[in-house]
């Protein structure tokens, strides 16, 4: 095997596949990324058993073949060559190792052979559609925060999508909550994804195709899925992963129906105010929101550092309230509100609050009382 390609071509290619690869392995050749080149192109391949990406770069290719070399050092020694040169690759070399050669710098790798790299893509998935990427960012954006990171509940580990019909329209819902709070985002339902009975994609897999959104320069990503995987292609690159097994908790339940009392603030006031008065909570990361006649007051105490409150204009026309939240959680909601006014809904201090974006009704966000 053997074939030049552009620098900032494979640094970009590594970059996503090394990304895949655990730090440490049992396995020594889950460590490698799998790379063959054909008469046309390169296929690099990388996989930790439950993800794998395949993407595909243009070089031009002296000797076809294939191995597997060390992911992360080699993802570092191109990352650390020179801006615009040409990089050969060569394998095998007079000892039996890859070679990676690049102006004056030339480095050779221990491999592993491909036949024993393993392959967990090739399946049919019955469920096909086509998504808009810009759509699929949007709601990977405005839930990806509420998955959950405890392994004992390991099917929140992910964000649940499937397809609902909300009176005469079906749309396409995404879900995420750790148990603390809650995101529920709709879009319009692909066509295709009429059976989408209901998917736990992993947090690592959501983690990985939104960092290929932002590098990717198509308009559209096909999406495919099965009972336990799903797929995305996104023209040169394939991500293909398992998904969770395990059933998703009936989440409607939690959402609260008859909260009567409604709060209406400016994101960016209320945000800032979080933010400020949070420099004092940082241990506890609790504070509190007092209602008032057309105000709030955020509220924040520690015996160790002090305390610290800031008023600001809202909405309001009912009895005075008191409810403490997590200010990180408070935040990471109002950072994924579209518009510029937020009404939060409550019944009273120690049930939960409905968050929503006044300009957008396709999401919806709850967010668990703290005690203050």
């Amino acid at each position: 095997m053997k074939f030049t390609i552009e620098r900032a071509t494979l640094l970009k290619t590594l970059s996503h596949v090394q990304s895949i690869v655990e730090k440490r392995n049992t396995i020594p050749v889950l460590s490698n990324v799998r790379i063959e080149a054909t008469e046309a192109d390169i296929n690099f391949k990388a996989t930790d058993m439950d993800t794998e990406i395949t993407e595909i770069a243009d070089a031009k290719v002296s000797q076809t073949g294939a191995t597997t070399a060390p992911a992360h050092m080699l993802y570092d020694i191109v990352r650390k060559l020179s801006d615009g040169s040409d990089v050969e690759i060569t394998f095998p070399d007079d000892k039996g190792q890859l070679t990676i050669a690049s102006g004056r710098s030339k480095f050779s790798l221990s491999t592993i052979g491909v036949e024993d790299f393993p392959v967990i893509s090739g399946d049919k998935l019955p469920i096909n559609f086509v998504m808009p990427k810009d759509e699929l960012k949007d709601v990977i954006d405005r839930t990806q925060f509420a998955v959950s990171t405890e392994e004992t509940r390991y099917y929140l580990n992910g964000v649940y999508m499937h397809a609902k019909k909300e009176g005469e329209a079906k749309v396409l819902r995404v879900v995420a909550t750790d148990g603390h709070r809650l995101a529920c985002v709709e879009s319009p339902l692909p066509q295709g994804a009429e059976n989408l009975a209901g998917v736990i994609i992993p947090r690592k897999t959501v983690t990985e195709i939104r960092k290929l959104l932002d590098d990717s320069s198509v308009e559209n990503v096909t999406v495919s899925m099965s009972d336990n995987k799903v797929r995305f292609t996104l023209e040169d690159v394939t991500l293909t992963s398992k998904l969770i097994d395990g059933t998703y908790p009936d989440y409607e339940r939690v959402i609260p129906t008859d909260n009567d009392k409604n709060l209406e603030l400016k994101v960016k006031e209320l945000a800032s105010a979080v933010d400020r008065v949070s420099v004092v909570a940082e241990r506890t990361r609790a504070i509190k929101v007092v209602t008032g006649p057309n105000k709030a007051t955020i509220i924040t105490s520690s015996p160790d550092l002090g305390s610290a409150s800031e008023e600001i204009e809202a909405k309001y026309d009912n009895d005075v309230l008191e409810i403490g939240y997590n200010f990180r959680y408070l935040l990471d909601i109002l950072n994924e509100v579209k518009g510029d006014t937020v009404r939060i809904s409550f019944t009273d201090g120690t049930s939960p609050s409905v968050i929503h974006d006044t300009s957008d009704s396709s999401a919806i966000y709850v967010l668990m009382p703290m005690r203050v």
